[in-house]
């Protein structure tokens, strides 16, 4: 089976699941937003593990009153994975499936931790609010001052977030105030398996992964 027939199998399949409990309306806008994924695979933009995630996420954001776009074109640079409107205010979600590229193997948090400082950066300034998604298997290490309000973030959780995005991102760098106005306003956890997703607060989420080990290791470099 081609990789073009399976990619859109599964995403039948899942949609199958999806719509069971949901009246036609939201099914409509689902079967809309897979056929849009279906396109982009064809173009060889999006894969599967990528687009089953976004898929379930949009159901869970259709059913809390958005209206949503996959693959959001934001600028010349920028394509966010869900676009989502409600009223007068926008989210962004941006998907980690917790893929490390091989030339990063030796340093796999810290190249992480950098890539979800960088979006959460980059993205806010077109977001009200910004989500990180995430499966329920893959834990997210990213720096802790970015689940704060801005108030509360001092110049060296500042320092110290310039200097990590500065390692792999840096064409173009950020700015200080940049880092000084972005903010992870919610973690949704996406299980594909059931077809659901948790929200839950970025602060309550680094209580309960408890990864301070992580956070002191790079505290000190």
């Amino acid at each position: 089976m081609n990789s073009k027939k399976r990619f859109e199998q599964d995403l039948e399949a899942l949609l199958t699941r999806l719509t069971a409990d949901i009246s036609e309306e939201t099914g409509n806008k689902l079967t809309a937003l897979r056929d849009w994924l279906v396109k982009l695979h064809t173009e060889n933009i999006v894969k599967i593990n990528h687009s089953v995630m976004e898929l379930v996420c949009a159901k869970y954001l259709i059913l809390k009153g958005y209206e949503v776009q996959l693959e959001y074109i934001l600028s010349e640079l920028l394509t966010c994975d869900l676009y989502s409107t409600k009223c007068y205010g926008n989210l962004i979600v941006e998907i980690e499936t917790g893929f490390i590229p091989p030339e990063q193997a030796l340093n796999p948090l810290t190249y992480t931790a950098a890539r979800l400082a960088s979006k959460t950066i980059r993205y806010s300034s077109y977001a009200g609010k910004f989500a990180l998604g995430v499966p329920p298997h893959y834990i997210l290490p990213f720096p802790p001052a970015l689940a704060k309000p801005p108030r509360k973030r001092t110049s060296a959780d500042i320092e110290f977030i310039k200097n990590l995005c500065d390692k792999y991102y840096n064409n173009p760098p950020v700015t200080q105030e940049e880092i000084c106005n972005a903010r992870i306003h919610e973690i949704h956890i996406i299980d594909v398996d059931q077809g659901r997703v948790q929200e839950i607060d970025p602060e309550n989420y680094l209580k309960r992964i408890l990864h301070k080990s992580f956070i002191s290791a790079n505290e000190t470099t």
